[in-house]
């Protein structure tokens, strides 16, 4: 014989199921596409000059501003400033000695 039917306890842990319903489904997503980025370009070399500090006996390197007027700079030891002017008649030296 069968149990009467308020005899049957659902113990699942599961939710009970809604009624089945038709599927909607979206239209289908453009994939992403990649960004179409540049690398990013290196900055251009400063121009330099070389410079050969006398009062200590060392080597660095001068930029030039950003007025573009002139290379400037100072003794990597000292501190001692020294600036090149940029000008007509200039030279296409690029190696002095600060005294």
């Amino acid at each position: 014989p069968r149990p009467a039917s308020r005899d049957i306890v659902d113990l699942s842990c599961e939710p009970p199921r809604p009624a089945a319903q038709p599927e909607t489904r979206e239209p289908p997503r453009p994939a992403a596409q990649p960004e179409t980025r540049e690398p990013p370009r290196p900055a251009a070399p400063r121009p330099w000059l070389a410079v050969s500090w006398a009062c200590c006996s060392t080597y660095s390197r001068i930029y030039r501003n950003r007025a573009g007027t002139a290379y400037e700079g100072r003794c990597p030891r000292c501190q001692r400033p020294v600036s090149a002017a940029i000008g007509e008649g200039g030279t296409t030296n690029r190696f002095f000695e600060a005294r």
